[in-house]
């Protein structure tokens, strides 16, 4: 299996165009449940381009994304360095190379279920003050329900690469989660988001994803045909709308014993 670190090289553009957006309404979570505030400060571990820091950011607070590859934490910097309170790092979940005790809020975006969960509780615990709290949070695209989401859904089992493999060995399970935050409990929160894309938007989606044939690889042709189709057959007026269920799990985790 690819290096999780790497898994995203080469799909970046693609990854900042096409990747949804997060919910205005995780703010309103986390301000009612984790006492987020203008002063609070946030390390965004495994920020990729900084789809989740950008959402902090247009809070006000001061956000420090850790992003270990580095085509990606080139694109987050670009797409945010006219933000003031944007600072960004080359680390990871297990390393992040921030001091301890210098954070109050971690969230992960799409990402947790590539961290190595041991280690990267250790290091979360390292870093966060006394009272601060991890936020993990998923864009679920819904894969039933309507013809288009279905349709898209098989596309993606019949073509991409190690998907079975990502999807079912992923370590974002709800048993995953909890095991993390364990023995303190973990809060759960479920947000409807979609996207409204058009064939550019839909296959920029598409290419954004790290299991499916990249340009040159076998199947890829074939793929982009079928996806044609699809989307002729389920648009209306240019358009088709990508459903989402974005997962939210927060918590805070146990000061350890050193």
């Amino acid at each position: 299996m690819t290096d999780s670190t790497q898994r995203f090289t080469g799909r970046v553009e693609d990854y900042a165009r096409y990747r949804p957006a997060y919910p205005p309404e995780l703010l309103d979570l986390l301000r009612r449940e984790c006492g987020l505030t203008v002063d609070t400060v946030v390390a965004d571990v495994g920020s990729g381009t900084g789809i989740l820091a950008r959402l902090f950011l247009g809070n006000g607070n001061r956000v420090i994304a850790v992003e270990p590859n580095d085509e990606m934490r080139r694109a987050g910097e670009s797409l945010l360095s006219g933000h003031r309170r944007f600072e960004s790092v080359k680390g990871t979940a297990e390393a992040t190379t921030l001091p301890p005790s210098s954070v109050d809020l971690i969230t992960a975006g799409q990402a947790f279920h590539w961290f190595d969960p041991a280690p990267a509780r250790s290091e979360f615990a390292r870093v966060l003050r006394p009272d601060g709290r991890v936020v993990l949070v998923w864009n679920d695209r819904r894969k039933h329900g309507a013809p288009f989401q279905e349709a898209y859904e098989k596309l993606v089992q019949t073509y991409a690469t190690d998907y079975a493999e990502v999807e079912h060995g992923r370590k974002g399970s709800l048993e995953n989660v909890r095991n993390f935050f364990a023995p303190n409990p973990v809060y759960m929160a479920t947000f409807g988001n979609r996207q409204v894309l058009d064939h550019d938007g839909l296959l920029g989606r598409l290419r954004s994803s790290s299991y499916v044939p990249a340009e040159g690889q076998p199947g890829h042709r074939e793929m982009l045909d079928e996806l044609e189709r699809i989307f002729r057959e389920r648009e209306t007026g240019g358009r088709v709308v990508m459903e989402y269920d974005t997962r939210v799990y927060y918590g805070s985790l146990a000061r350890e014993a050193h």
